[in-house]
């Protein structure tokens, strides 16, 4: 009697049970899991279920969850036109927020208009329809409180769709947020005075070297700017922040501002953008010198350092990134 290998007894076992394992699979699914579907499960991600969402719900207006976190029930949508105001990037649908915020858009474009040269204002972004995670853009604007508003001076022109797609807002800044440039005017200032003023207002954010300009410039009363937060990156549009409603138990209000103008705060801020703390010490670690040419440098790393208008910021974490490579290899 012939004795066959072990090794070939295995194989042969192995091979019965994996033939029989997807009807073993699915007769344990069938009988064990009444509810069992053919198709998979699939995960939704949240900014793509809120992103798709093209009215506002038929609820009460409430604020759920946090600025950067949360939901919006009842938004009511800002009209594309009115007599002092017109609403941007009309495609991307985000001329939504809590009634009280569009209230205080359409009430400050009117001051705007009668105080300053400006026939109103161009509205950016609020918030989707029902509010939550978007699919490109912002992390906050969630709850129908925040709201974009443009630093370019609006016209009497009435802009066409395409163009309100194609037009863009006007920078404000030099030396990448230290400084205002040449467009600023003291009409901005008397905009966002206007803007801060209100009761409704928790925070306004614009670049540092906006607040620091008006920090100078202020005369009498200068309560409002408190709520003037300096914040990298607002150059174009200045960010308005509501405070939650009241009776609205499940909007998490931020905290308030510090006591205090926050001038020293925004001086601060200008100064470590014209000279950041760690360029120093990545300096001496990479063994750089500012008066010969760097070798290797990548593409426009060099002008991070000093162009016609100051030293730039712009490209700082690329310098960054790129110095601690040299460092290494030094």
């Amino acid at each position: 009697m012939r004795v066959e290998p072990i090794a070939f007894r295995y194989l042969f076992a192995l091979t019965l049970f994996a033939s029989a394992l997807p009807f073993a699979l699915q007769a344990q699914t069938q009988s064990d899991r009444p509810q069992a579907r053919s198709d998979r499960a699939v995960t939704v991600a949240a900014k793509t279920l809120f992103g798709a969402a093209e009215i506002g719900s038929k609820h009460a207006a409430e604020s759920f969850g946090g600025y950067a976190k949360g939901c919006l029930a009842g938004g009511a949508a800002l009209p594309e036109t009115g007599p002092t105001w017109q609403a941007m990037r009309l495609s991307r649908n985000r001329n939504w927020g809590q009634p009280i915020t569009i209230d205080y858009l359409q009430d400050l474009s009117s001051k705007v208009s009668q105080n300053t040269s400006w026939s109103g204002l161009y509205i950016g972004d609020i918030s989707q329809p029902r509010g939550g995670p978007m699919l490109s853009g912002h992390a906050s604007h969630q709850i129908g409180l925040d709201a974009d508003i443009w630093l370019r001076p609006k016209t009497d022109r009435i802009l066409t769709r395409p163009e309100r797609e194609e037009i863009s807002s006007i920078s404000m800044r030099r030396a990448s947020g230290a400084y205002t440039n040449d467009r600023w005017t003291k009409d901005h200032e008397t905009v966002l005075k206007l803007a801060a003023s209100d009761p409704r207002v928790a925070r306004i954010f614009i670049f540092p070297g906006a607040k620091v300009a008006m920090c100078k410039s202020a005369r009498g009363d200068r309560s409002w700017l408190r709520k003037i937060r300096p914040w990298y990156g607002h150059h174009y549009h200045f960010h308005v922040r509501l405070r939650c409603p009241e009776g609205q138990e499940n909007c998490i209000a931020q905290a308030p501002p510090p006591l205090g103008d926050g001038c020293k705060e925004a001086v601060g801020l200008v100064n470590r953008i014209l000279t950041p703390p760690h360029r120093t010490r990545m300096l001496s670690r990479a063994n750089l010198s500012r008066r010969s040419p760097w070798p290797n440098c990548p593409n426009n790393a060099a002008r991070f350092y000093q162009t016609s208008e100051g030293p730039l910021y712009g490209n700082h974490l690329q310098y960054i990134l790129w110095a601690r490579i040299r460092a290494r290899q030094n």
